[in-house]
């Protein structure tokens, strides 16, 4: 095809070839090491093609590599060469989750760093996914690119619909292809002339608007008439994009969630929902019982499983034969509830089910849901789960990295799991010295597990463990915080500042607390429905539509909530949920909108009663959320 093409381009031009020449373009997997064995192919002409590729590979002096790499997370290119030159992107990373340096873009800007590094000068030119610029995983990638090239030019083209990305005026920001990961057009350059340890220099260039002005922009600008803005690659995580760290004094002065909670981790990770995971306990217990009586290839049969690494038809059925279920209610999505068959035991039903964290919540217990970078700012960083956690329970797909799950309390460990089911004895799952500093602070003692109290956080110079969980709800809550120190969030688990006022402090353990009910769905308001669901008909999921029919609508006066539109959501071509606020429908909880995605997980599929009642409370929790963040705002939070 690419000989086609150029043939057609260069006759257009009046080109003639003089003798019988052909292209030097050769076909050939980019990403594997040049091969010795060649010529016994099937074919005589692959031979011939592979042989020349071979040449260009080991012995021609690469100069220039110029691309648009795919994009695939879950890259099929895994030969052992590649994989050997991107170790050096995740040498000494520390990191649970190093899947996305994986990826394919990943993979060819490695390929033409090597080639150019072989060289000993170049140009590598590629327009890319744009995640490596600031991603936290991908910081010794940009340590390695910058430890090579002298110059690197960043024209970072934005357009991320995933984040609903706008430009800094609020206006329209729109992706240069049909995707939704935003991407950068990247000029890496080496001279050879730079010192060896020495640092290139990096220049950034922001362009954000409609789709035509990108063109325009880039059809009539060169590489000198852009006005580079120069970086500095002072901090550890050597970003390429420019980055605001003003009042990190302060802001390091807090405590950070992961210091805080002592253990922690990763959601439980199925290989296959649908082997263990249903909307109800009924399809779940027909799930239960077909592994248990069926043979596997009965079970492969009707269910279509196919065999992965961490998952095996056989040990799937094993685990379900010899095991108890200790565990039935899974946090999947935010509001969305679902029904597990959990027995807590490795590589069985379930890959990853991190029972040594998640059998902490086989009792009562509360868990902040959090991870590490979190640039969503649609979304307080932070959620609240009584659960266990699915692995993608907050986050959703394409988030750099997965959540952590941290469990308020710890149970103490039984010597069967059978006990353990009965096991009450707890302790909360907090570093001590961080909480003697929070006494200290407001001068109060924190009450010690066993004794019950239902009284508001200081009063009796005392608090509870669950008044700190309460008050880091609360602070990571408010706009002004989270916009205030936007910067760290991306970068790490969040810090929340040490409390000294105890008046404060009452006040955010309040309202946090009446968030976390209503993330919970345990308040009586999120049973005083804001809409209504009018018109019969069978309740089936199949079209979805959001339509404004009121833009100054006063539905949610009752709850002293003042939308600015509503409008009615569709679930077929009848029947709909009217007076739904805009503000919720539009809401964020971590990566996902639950108004939204919670119907579209149930898309051909019918609503039962308790489903209807569901939803409206999903509804009258995200408008409630709206509100109670805007009074949070109101209290001063250093």
């Amino acid at each position: 095809m690419a000989h086609l093409q150029l043939d057609l381009l260069l006759k257009e031009t009046g080109y003639k070839p003089t003798k019988d020449q052909r292209f030097r373009i050769y076909l050939t997997n980019s990403l594997e090491e040049s091969h010795p064995d060649t010529g016994t192919l099937f074919a005589n002409w692959l031979s011939t093609e592979a042989n020349e590729a071979n040449y260009i590979k080991r012995d021609t002096p690469v100069m220039c590599v110029i691309g648009n790499p795919p994009y695939s997370v879950s890259s099929n290119n895994k030969s052992e060469w590649i994989e050997k030159l991107t170790a050096d992107y995740k040498k000494d990373l520390n990191e649970r989750n190093i899947q996305p340096l994986s990826d394919d873009y990943i993979k060819f800007i490695r390929f033409g760093q090597h080639f150019i590094d072989k060289n000993g000068s170049g140009v590598l030119a590629y327009i890319s996914n744009n995640s490596f610029l600031d991603g936290i995983i991908h910081r010794q990638m940009r340590k390695h690119l910058l430890e090579s090239f002298d110059k690197i030019y960043i024209l970072d083209l934005h357009g991320n619909a995933k984040k609903r990305e706008i430009g800094p005026d609020g206006s329209v920001d729109q992706n240069v292809f049909d995707i939704m990961q935003g991407v950068s057009l990247n000029i890496f350059v080496k001279t050879g002339r730079k010192k060896s340890g020495e640092f290139g220099k990096i220049f950034h260039f922001d362009l954000y608007g409609k789709r035509e002005f990108k063109y325009e922009f880039l059809l009539s600008n060169t590489l000198k008439s852009i006005s580079w803005n120069a970086l500095n690659s002072t901090d550890s995580n050597n970003f390429f994009v420019h980055k605001n760290f003003y009042g990190i004094e302060k802001y390091a002065t807090g405590f950070k969630i992961d210091d805080l909670f002592k253990i922690n981790s990763n959601g439980i990770k199925t290989q296959r929902d649908d082997a263990s995971i249903a909307f109800s306990k009924n399809e779940c217990n027909i799930l239960y019982n077909d592994f248990k009586n069926l043979s596997v290839e009965e079970l492969r049969t009707k269910y279509k499983y196919i065999d992965v690494r961490d998952w095996k038809i056989s040990y799937a059925k094993n685990d379900l034969l010899k095991n108890p279920l200790i565990a039935e209610k899974l946090h999947y999505r935010p509001f969305d509830t679902r029904y597990m068959n959990f027995t807590g035991k490795t590589k069985g039903v379930m890959g990853y089910p991190r029972f040594n964290v998640m059998r902490n919540f086989l009792n009562s217990n509360f868990g902040l849901i959090a991870k590490r970078g979190f640039d969503e700012f649609n979304s307080a960083p932070l959620f609240i789960t009584k659960n266990i956690i699915d692995t993608r329970g907050w986050t959703r797909p394409g988030m750099q990295g997965s959540e952590s799950i941290f469990p308020l309390y710890i149970y103490s460990e039984s010597s069967t799991q059978q006990t353990l089911e009965t096991q009450q004895e707890k302790v909360p799952n907090f570093n001590e010295a961080i909480i003697k500093k929070i006494e200290q602070g407001l001068n109060c003692k924190m009450l010690p597990e066993g004794v019950e109290v239902d009284l508001p956080a200081g009063y009796d110079g005392t608090f509870t463990p669950v008044d700190i969980l309460d008050y880091i709800y609360a602070v990571l809550h408010s706009p002004t915080y989270r916009e205030k120190y936007k910067e760290f969030l991306k970068i790490d688990f969040p810090r929340v500042s040490y409390p000294t006022d105890l008046s404060i402090f009452k006040k955010l353990v309040t309202l946090g607390g009446e968030l976390r009910q209503i993330h919970l769905l345990e308040s009586a308001v999120v049973n005083k429905f804001i809409t209504q669901y009018p018109v019969d008909g069978d309740n089936n999921v199949t079209k979805i539509k959001y339509e404004v029919t009121d833009k100054t609508s006063e539905v949610l006066k009752t709850s002293e909530v003042w939308a600015i539109s509503s409008g009615k959501v569709y679930i077929n071509d009848h029947q709909y949920f009217d007076n739904v606020p805009t503000i919720a429908w539009e809401f964020y909880i971590g990566g996902y909108q639950p108004a939204q995605k919670w119907l579209k997980d149930r898309k051909g599929r019918k609503l039962e009663f308790e489903d209807i009642l569901h939803y409206q409370k999903i509804i009258i929790a995200l408008s409630e959320t709206d509100r109670i963040m805007k009074e949070i705002d109101t209290i001063e939070i250093e």
